[in-house]
């Protein structure tokens, strides 16, 4: 079977929206990130946004919460949630029972579970939130 120049010309843009398709599922590249390369916008510094290799949704991001300070009220999803908090004491709720932790202390927040937290410390707070299976519309 041969082609002429007319069939591939009709054919490249096809390959080149396959391709394009194809870049935006694949899956985050394996990569390091210092935390001084990373962006301050408003109070959040992202770190990746994205899939694994088997599609499932993947984002994290390092905030800063002055004292006395929440990110938003109390709410829920589907998707899961690790907090790992680097510096200040933060009150972390979950279906109405509250902890405080400090740096180093980590919080598993599981699909659908209420979910909130705020600094009850005197300084200024920073932790990592990572989202697992959260769905980007």
């Amino acid at each position: 079977m041969s082609y002429t120049r007319r069939d591939l010309s009709l054919l490249l843009p096809a390959l080149l929206a396959a391709a394009e398709a194809q870049a935006d599922t694949a899956a985050l590249p394996s990569k390091t990130f210092a935390f001084e390369d990373l962006t301050l916008k408003g109070k959040s510094r992202a770190v990746l946004d994205g899939k694994n290799h088997k599609g499932v949704g993947i984002e994290c991001h390092e905030t800063q919460l002055a004292p006395g300070e929440i990110p938003h009220a109390a709410h829920h999803h589907e998707h899961i949630e690790l907090v790992m908090i680097r510096e200040g004491l933060m009150e972390v709720t979950i279906n109405g029972k509250s902890t405080q932790l400090g740096p180093g202390g980590v919080a598993y927040l599981g699909s659908n579970d209420e979910h909130g937290w705020k600094n009850v410390g005197d300084k200024m707070a920073h932790y990592f939130v990572i989202a697992v299976g959260r769905e980007r519309t």
